[in-house]
């Protein structure tokens, strides 16, 4: 996450709006965003309603078994249409902003 909130202004010069969400509360959100300077918006999922939908819950691997996302980002076009997803396993593997940023331009060069 970090990494995005560093080159976050290369997604907005492309007029893309970068967002996480977890199953976390709104106040431990707002919290870890206040820890880590993340100037993007964090939103809570605490019933993993869109988690489900986007089929990125992973069952009983949180803290004490419960819930959480798995590590996963999407683009979604203004449409609504997944235009790219990276999903992993591994919670230390996540997508660098680069490949997010080609996947984002690729998308725009085929419209």
């Amino acid at each position: 996450m970090r990494s995005f909130q560093q080159r976050l202004s290369d997604f907005t010069s492309r007029g893309v709006h970068v967002a996480a969400i977890s199953v976390d509360s709104k106040e431990i959100n707002e919290n870890h965003c206040r820890k880590m300077g993340f100037t993007f918006p964090f939103l809570s999922d605490a019933n993993a309603d869109v988690i489900r939908l986007y089929d990125v819950l992973h069952r009983g691997a949180g803290p004490s078994g419960a819930d959480i996302a798995r590590p996963a980002e999407f683009y979604v076009d203004r449409a609504g249409t997944v235009k790219w997803v990276k999903l992993t396993e591994n919670i230390a593997v996540r997508a660098r902003p680069e490949q997010a940023l080609s996947a984002i331009d690729a998308a725009a060069r085929s419209q």
